[in-house]
This record gives structure tokens, C-alpha cells and sequence, in this order.
């Protein structure tokens, strides 16, 4: 039962996930709800991690500055010249994570998913 769940939940949040636009992202910034999630890790999965309240991956990730709070820094630097990258959003509440979708120049390559 629990993995015919699991294999929703997945589903359902990778059909959420969806690029963002900076001046969409400033209220949930104001809020402090935004995270950034690293390009390494799934944004799915970290989503999955977020509603089953997988503590022990979150804190390991947090420590691992996998997921991080956006600094005043790249806020700064992101508020002016927008982001380098697209951008991608999935939302859990009460979070918004965020990852930058990284141009990837051979893309034949990329993992089976």
C-alpha cells in the first residue's frame, strides 16, 4: 500500500513543479519562505522529504548546505540582475523550495528517469 502512496505523492509534486519568475518568488522571500534547494539533489524528492516529514534527510542536507535559507547576498544580487539561471519552484507548503535549472550542454546524457 504505502509505495502505490509514495509513487503518487511523487507524481503529484513532480507535476507541480514548474519554472518561476523572480518578482513572483519577492512575497514568499518577504515571508522568509523561500529555500533554495542545490541542483544535486531532486527538488522532488526533497519535496517528498519536506511532506513526510523526513527529518533525518532535511537536517542532513541542511548540514551538507544542500538546502539553505537565501542569503541578503543573493538576494541582493538575484533582486538586481535576476537570476543567471531559470528558475523552478515546487511549493509545500508552508515552504517554497526553489532550485536554479542548470543549462546543461549535453543533455543526451542525463539519468534515466
Amino acid at each position: 500500500m504505502g509505495s502505490i502512496m509514495a509513487q503518487d505523492l511523487r507524481q503529484e509534486l513532480a507535476s507541480m513543479v514548474a519554472p518561476t519568475q523572480w518578482n513572483w518568488l519577492k512575497p514568499h522571500i518577504a515571508r522568509d519562505a523561500v529555500v533554495f534547494v542545490d541542483p544535486q539533489l531532486d527538488l522532488v524528492d526533497v519535496g517528498i522529504a519536506l511532506t513526510n516529514d523526513n527529518v533525518q534527510s532535511v537536517q542532513r542536507w541542511i548540514g551538507e548546505q544542500l538546502i539553505t535559507k537565501p542569503s541578503k547576498e543573493q538576494l541582493e544580487t538575484w533582486g538586481f540582475e535576476g537570476p543567471t539561471n531559470q528558475l523552478q519552484s515546487l511549493i509545500v507548503q508552508p515552504y517554497v523550495l526553489v532550485q536554479e535549472i542548470l543549462k546543461v550542454a549535453d543533455t543526451s546524457s542525463g539519468f534515466p528517469t
